[in-house]
């Protein structure tokens, strides 16, 4: 039995396609390959695993997200390069068809194609759907791209402006609101990240909820002033991944403090879904639950009325 001499990482890179910094976040984040070290300490990769990497990095070419990959057995990464796949592969679902193109124009840096091909699909299907079925599942895509190494971060900064544009002018054109409840959006002082928030606020604002944005890194103080002046009966908030977890109960307890006792207190974003839920604060794990609450709010208010 002949055995076939490990690579080292320069060789996996031109064997694979794959870049060197995209191998060592792969090995960070999802603990594959597993290089050796080499006598000068250098990484060493099995043939075994460059087979895999070979793989993977076909799978990834057809529009298949690294995070499930990696948590694919053999026989299931087996089965997607199988013909049957292959052939269904050819013909994706719509929205799943959208955010492989959409990937495509990013990493091509086509601004031009990429705003028309998400204009043409939010008009084509409706702004809930869109948002819902494309956008949810694009900011996963991308978010996966950039911790990967395969988006670099302006790339990934040339995605979100061309989002936040699109749903902003969306938003614009919409009818006004005009109705219960009214609610306050934006986020806390060093929280930029405001996508999340435009996507609440085409939802709620479709569901006729009037909404004020504040847009981004409004004060505590602020914000409480703001809820009495356009006497919201909701405040959103909206805290990223990238946010500081040890600093979200904080302000929310802060934030909680500062607005009058009718007034709720909405907090979304995946870095709510890292914290617990304090007293008196709502914390919305996704999109849904937001509409949900929508609704058992205007339960809640009719029982009262």
């Amino acid at each position: 039995m002949i055995t076939r001499p490990e690579m080292s990482i320069s060789t996996v890179e031109r064997d694979t396609g794959l870049g060197k910094d995209t191998l060592r976040v792969w090995e960070r984040r999802y603990g594959f390959p597993q290089p050796a070290r080499d006598h000068n300490g250098e990484r060493v990769y099995p043939a075994e695993q460059v087979e895999r990497l070979r793989l993977i990095k076909r799978l990834i070419d057809q529009g298949h997200r690294p995070g499930k990959l990696f948590a694919a057995s053999e026989t299931e990464l087996a089965a997607l390069c199988s013909p049957c796949v292959a052939i269904k592969e050819c013909d994706p679902e719509p929205a799943e068809k959208l955010v492989r193109q959409t990937m495509r124009l990013v990493k091509a840096h086509d601004v031009p194609a990429l705003r028309q091909a998400l204009s043409q699909a939010m008009m084509r299907m409706g702004l809930q759907s869109f948002v819902l079925d494309v956008v949810v599942p694009l900011n996963q895509a991308v978010g996966e791209a950039w911790m990967n190494g395969e988006f670099a971060v302006f790339e990934e900064h040339l995605y979100t402006e061309q989002m936040k544009s699109l749903l902003r002018q969306a938003i614009g054109s919409l009818p006004p609101g005009g109705g219960q409840p009214r609610i306050l959006l934006t986020t806390v002082p060093e929280e930029l990240h405001v996508l999340g928030l435009l996507m609440a606020e085409v939802l709620l604002v479709l569901d006729g909820a009037t909404c004020i944005s504040l847009g981004t890194q409004t004060p505590l103080f602020d914000i409480q002033m703001a809820a009495l002046a356009h006497r919201a009966d909701i405040v959103a908030v909206s805290f990223s991944g990238a946010f500081p977890l040890r600093q979200v109960l904080p302000l929310l307890s802060q934030l909680r403090q500062l607005l009058p006792a009718p007034v709720e207190l909405w907090v979304g974003g995946a870095g709510a879904q890292r914290a617990a839920a304090p007293c008196g604060i709502s914390m919305l794990a996704s999109l849904q639950a937001a509409v949900d609450a929508l609704a058992a709010w205007r339960k809640n208010r009719r029982g009262c009325d």
